[in-house]
């Protein structure tokens, strides 16, 4: 590694690293090895990739970990709470204003027609983000199988999402191989410290995720509900926001009715559009949702509740962890784990996907023993239109993400002027 950054230094780089993620954490991910490995040599390829896969073993979204993995790595812990919220913060200004507009001017004819081309690209968008990761995770029958039963227990509502990715991480650990190699003698004072500090660290970012979560608690109500949703949200959000996206809309829609199943596919779809992670659509809901049901005052509160306890297990996962990455990457069980996890979550993304097309195309469904079902007959030919071309666009000429979204808005106007 190089001369550590200076704090300005620091500053400047994950600053622009926050205001220049947009496009999902594969392209958030591909911009901080630009800047961190080959401009500035911060890090070391090696370094990089052994980082990357610590972070994928977390619940959580794994661009944020990795740029805050990354400053601790440089600058130690203040350098990774730094880069941490760097990454988040632009994004999370932009959505409490987009929560605005969207509160003031949703119910508009011409703003639900551009709504309807949104929702169109993020269903190609979640296809996109299906076949990526199918071609990675499905390389032997055993994953082919985890990831259809993971997919059936989704969508006929058998199994909770909770307890699919832990069946799949008991599952891989349980069928991996029980030779795990012995540290060397060598490093146990090294391991000793290493533990002292995940203990500290530990102690100290729990304490600042639980006590905003007590005082919501006693203050019970709607801000109990959002603190205690999020948080558990926080612990089993493997595979990003899209594998966790289908448990949360059933939660927010069915279970505590706060918004509707449109106005969660509008969530996802301006969430798309702004910088960060994409987990910060839970920030768009908890603030729409207060927004609802008790105007700007709850909206806000609301959304900082969603924020602290979508982000600080962040920090509470990476710096307990951190000084660990060596012997975590080298475990065998941990590994197997892993790549059932990731077979999980392909199932769960399958799902997704279903559901929202399912519910774009057709305006009526039906409850049934196997799961949701379309009412054949209320299929909006629009809607289906849009959504091919919008496929098409991101699959096949490879349109960027932004150019997609605004495009199938315009186009969704258009058609709605017609």
């Amino acid at each position: 590694m190089t001369q550590m950054p200076t704090l300005s230094e620091l500053l400047r780089v994950f600053g622009r690293i926050g205001l220049m993620s947009f496009g999902g954490p594969a392209a958030q991910i591909g911009l901080m090895h630009q800047e961190l490995v080959d401009r500035t040599g911060w890090l070391k390829e090696k370094e990089f990739l052994g980082a990357l896969s610590f972070c994928m073993l977390l619940p959580g979204p794994e661009a944020m970990q990795l740029a805050t993995f990354c400053g601790w790595k440089v600058r130690g812990t203040l350098g990774g709470v730094l880069a941490g919220m760097l990454f988040v913060l632009p994004g999370a200004a932009l959505i409490f204003c987009l929560v605005a507009g969207y509160a003031a001017y949703g119910d508009l004819p011409m703003v639900a027609a551009a709504f309807l081309g949104v929702k169109a690209a993020v269903v190609a968008i979640i296809v996109q983000a299906l076949l990526g990761l199918s071609r990675k995770v499905l390389t032997s029958r055993t994953n082919i199988l985890v990831s259809l039963l993971s997919f059936v227990a989704l969508y006929t509502g058998v199994v909770p999402f909770p307890a699919v990715i832990a069946i799949a991480a008991v599952l891989g650990f349980a069928l991996s191989s029980s030779s795990v190699e012995r540290e060397p003698d060598v490093k146990q004072t090294q391991s000793t410290n290493a533990w002292r500090q995940t203990l500290k660290s530990t102690l100290i970012w729990g304490a600042l995720w639980l006590v905003p979560v007590i005082f919501a608690v006693l203050a019970g109500g709607f801000l109990k509900d959002v603190a205690l949703f999020f948080s558990q949200l926080a612990v089993v959000t493997f595979g990003g926001a899209y594998a966790v996206l289908a448990y949360m809309v059933q939660a927010v829609v069915q279970d505590f009715g706060w918004l509707t199943t449109d106005q969660m596919m509008d969530a996802l779809g301006l969430a798309e559009t702004t910088p960060g992670p994409l987990i910060l659509v839970t920030q768009f809901v908890a603030t729409l949702a207060g927004q609802i049901q008790g105007g700007p005052t709850l909206a806000i509160t609301a959304g900082l509740l969603a924020l602290w306890c979508t982000f600080i297990p962040c920090f509470l996962w990476i710096f307990a962890g951190a000084p660990h990455v060596s012997r975590i990457l080298a475990n065998p069980r941990l590994s197997a784990a892993l790549t059932l996890i990731s077979a999980a979550v392909l199932g769960v993304i399958a799902n997704l996907s279903l559901w929202f097309t399912i519910n774009l195309l057709f305006s009526e469904t039906s409850a049934s023993s196997i799961g949701t079902l379309p009412v054949l007959t209320t299929f909006d030919a629009t809607a289906g239109l849009l959504t091919v071309a919008a496929i098409l666009a991101m699959l096949r000429f490879r349109a960027p993400l932004l150019g997609v979204l605004a495009l199938s808005a315009l186009a969704s106007m258009a058609i709605g002027l017609l």
